[in-house]
């Protein structure tokens, strides 16, 4: 138990750790005095040094004692900063996000019922840049190739549509690598598709579009050659409806690209799971109470392989493989065909 409080209130350092880049400092400059970290971060100096205590303490961050100075190992940089291999002090933002519903959360224990996307301060942000992460970073070289004739067409021109498209990063990132294609990102958080609008003009793209739209209930007979939803379906209030949507909306020899968290069905199957914990408690506080909030299903986001293997071939999909890829230990990357 004094473990686990220890990594808890460690989580929470991690997360500001991040938010501050002081992480991103340290690893910038050789060993420093808090007095210098804060100076190079332009933050109060008091609050640093208690903050160092914290990592010093954990085995984090690395302290002299006669020099007053600490430093951040590149070995330990390299999953807590921008610059690094993973940032895994991104992922430790959604701590202190799912804290913010806990009284909301346990109404739901004693009533049933879900707490809504809007009650999520800084969600679409944490998503968004981990998502930066997992599907930006790779998906060009990475997840694209893993559908050997998908780049041609892309460069040759098809339509495309991403559900559950949250900022529309992805949309953004592959409307401009791919100019000849059009691409549109549906989502039903109006906060989502603002950001991706933003982003879109930012970026002057004009072959792409986003709209606010609850994709329980789209329907584009045969429009799509191309539908990709990224860590989306899980948490939707009908998953099997939506599944059903995007295989009626491919065009017969259309392709669907789903990442969706990698575990079982099965409890007992994700008791060697590294991130089970993690992964349970984040469906608990937003996964399955966002669809309960909407009168779903409250799939959740440990629905695991089997169950959503059955659920694509229940909704017509033909053809199912599942792929996992070494940029990212946290999904399974599911190639769904009509």
């Amino acid at each position: 138990m004094l473990d686990i409080l220890n990594k808890s209130a460690l989580g929470l350092m991690i997360s500001i750790g991040h938010r501050t880049r002081l992480f991103d400092v340290m690893a910038s400059v050789s060993a420093a005095t808090s007095e210098e970290i804060s100076s190079k971060a332009d933050l109060n100096e008091r609050y640093v040094r208690e903050w160092l205590g914290a990592l010093v303490t954990s085995k984090i961050v690395e302290y002299e004692p006669q020099e007053r100075t600490y430093s951040l190992p590149k070995e330990k940089a390299d999953f807590l900063t921008r610059d690094g291999k993973f940032n895994m002090a991104t992922t430790a933002q959604f701590i202190p996000v799912m804290a913010q519903v806990e009284d909301k959360i346990l109404d739901c224990f004693e009533n049933g019922g879900g707490v809504p996307y809007e009650s999520y301060h800084r969600f679409h942000e944490v998503m968004a840049e981990e998502s930066t992460q997992t599907v930006l970073a790779e998906l060009i070289d990475g997840i694209l190739p893993i559908i050997p004739e998908i780049e041609d067409r892309l460069h040759k021109g098809i339509k495309v549509l991403d559900v559950g498209c949250g900022s529309g990063r992805a949309i953004n990132l592959m409307a401009k690598t791919f100019p000849s294609s059009h691409f549109s990102g549906y989502d039903f958080s109006s906060e989502g598709i603002s950001n991706a609008k933003n982003e879109m003009i930012k970026l002057g793209l004009d072959n792409a579009t986003f709209e606010q739209q609850d994709v329980t209930h789209f329907d584009h007979a045969e429009n799509f050659d191309f539908i990709t939803a990224f860590d989306a379906i899980h948490d939707q209030a009908h998953p099997d409806k939506v599944l059903e949507n995007i295989r009626r909306s491919l065009k017969p020899d259309g392709v669907f690209l789903m990442q969706d968290i990698a575990g079982s069905s099965k409890l007992e199957k994700n008791m060697q799971h590294p991130l089970a914990p993690f992964l349970y408690t984040i469906s608990c506080l937003h996964c399955m109470t966002v669809s309960l909030a909407l009168d779903g299903q409250g799939l959740g986001a440990m629905w695991g392989k089997e169950k959503a293997t059955e659920m694509l071939h229940d909704a017509g999909f033909s053809k199912v493989e599942v792929k996992q890829l070494p940029h990212d230990p946290i999904n399974y990357f599911y190639v769904a065909r009509c």
